[in-house]
């Protein structure tokens, strides 16, 4: 099983975090390498621009891939499944104009010039609404293209909008909302090992925000102590041997900590004990 993941630029460092925090290891220093073995045996790791990576799992250079949703529907693969939303790496494919120039609808570009790194999404846009434009693809600096007189208007990604309002260009509408993604080649999609990674993954995802607590609690104060716990389904409950006392388990949101503890120490809790999740397979 090969997955190819981004090589560089803002979304190589989470994406190798999430490999790691899965389990998914990679040897220290590989990611200096066009591809590197993992801990297990079956699954390498190939490294791309992540423009390319929907194109080398649709090509079966790779079997998994891991980049942004707009790289994705750019490259417009019927052969390539989008998977699993890794909720990081997001961001905003715009229509952005100058300023000055007053538009105040994508319908006003009509027989205008948009420059953009993503020329099927944009064309796929203006089409959509009856819009016709000239498409002029550029390979960087899109913002910078309408104050050289190169285009009217843009189609670019923005994270936080700074860019665009230092460049004095406005956003008129948006094309598409993008995170990174786990996609595969439709071919593998019933491969045991694509369902073990992407389930690798989702655990970590899961365990995002929660925490675990045990505490102790007599016999007698277990059903109070049951009800305030706002955990996902029902506590685990273990007998102590040698006295009056279970042991109690739950996962409870990270935000609801603090009340909980309070909660069930009122309840009669005590020993209680909170841990961080590193992953969560439901």
């Amino acid at each position: 099983m090969r997955i190819a993941v981004p090589n560089k630029g803002r979304l190589h460092d989470p994406t190798m975090d999430l490999l790691d925090r899965a389990g998914i290891h990679v040897a220290d220093g590989a990611d200096r390498q066009l591809y590197a073995e993992t801990v297990d045996p079956e699954i390498t790791v190939l490294y791309a621009r992540a423009a390319d990576i929907p194109e080398y799992v649709a090509d079966g250079a790779a079997d998994l891939g891991i980049t942004g949703l707009d790289q994705v529907r750019e490259a417009g693969n019927p052969n390539v499944e989008e998977l699993l939303d890794l909720e990081y790496g997001s961001c905003r494919l715009v229509v952005a104009a100058p300023e000055a120039d007053g538009f105040e609808s994508v319908t006003e570009l009509d027989g205008k010039t948009v420059a953009t790194e993503f020329p099927n999404l944009t064309y796929e846009f203006f089409a959509e609404r009856g819009v016709e434009v000239d498409v002029v693809e550029v390979t960087g600096a899109t913002e910078l293209t309408p104050h050289v007189e190169m285009a009217d208007a843009i189609v670019d990604i923005t994270s936080t909008g700074t860019t665009l309002q230092v460049n004095r260009l406005e956003v008129l509408a948006e094309v598409l909302s993008s995170s990174v993604h786990l996609v595969a080649r439709d071919d593998v999609l019933d491969d045991p090992k694509t369902d073990q990674v992407r389930t690798a993954l989702r655990s970590v995802l899961e365990a995002e925000g929660k925490r675990y607590l045990m505490m102790n609690v007599p016999e007698d104060r277990l059903d109070p102590v049951r009800e305030v716990i706002p955990g996902m389904g029902g506590p685990t409950v273990m007998d102590i041997d040698g006295e009056e006392m279970v042991a109690v388990h739950a996962v409870v949101d990270e935000r609801e900590v603090f009340e909980t503890i309070n909660e069930v120490k009122r309840e009669g809790a005590s020993d209680v004990l909170v841990t961080e999740i590193e992953r969560l397979v439901e």
